[in-house]
């Protein structure tokens, strides 16, 4: 009798569990879907590549520093600077996402961000001479406005006197 017991009660209480459990999804209204959406917005969050940052800097640059026709092939030389060295940038991320295989430690991260300044210091060096060209003939008023900018970060009229 023991064991006739034993196997009625056995599947009558896996019966209850299955009941309560699925009771829990079902009238608790849970969204199972929360998992799934996480892992949208981490891939909803757009990553702006250099090169589109760079357009829109070269735009708001050539505004606010209002170019002349004689200064536009000094200006050409810059912004065709300014695209490669966006464009480098870019690939040195991409490359980065490629081979990171698992989460970098501290010594890894800081050797990576050490890689940037690198990257960001040849960048400078290959910027520096045509913006020196460019900006030896800029008029007074554009002077002040690269001034600015560079100061500030602001581009259009500086709000600083």
């Amino acid at each position: 009798m023991k064991r006739t017991a034993y196997q009625v009660a056995f599947p009558v209480t896996l019966v209850v569990v299955m009941a309560a459990f699925l009771s829990a999804i079902f009238f608790a209204d849970v969204n199972l879907s929360f998992a799934a959406s996480a892992k949208k917005k981490s891939s909803a969050v757009a990553r702006t590549s250099a090169v589109d940052h760079t357009e829109a800097q070269i735009k708001q640059l050539q505004g606010a520093l209002d170019i002349s026709k004689d200064q536009e092939q000094l200006w050409i030389n810059l912004t065709q600077v300014m695209r490669e060295n966006a464009k480098d940038m870019d690939a040195f991320f991409a490359k980065a996402r490629a081979e990171k295989t698992q989460t970098r430690n501290a010594v890894e991260q800081m050797k990576f961000h050490s890689q940037i300044t690198e990257v960001h210091l040849d960048q400078q060096k290959k910027f520096i001479p045509p913006f020196e060209a460019l900006y030896s003939t800029l008029s007074d008023e554009q002077k002040k406005s690269a001034d600015a900018i560079f100061q500030t970060g602001r581009y259009g009229k500086s709000k600083r006197k």
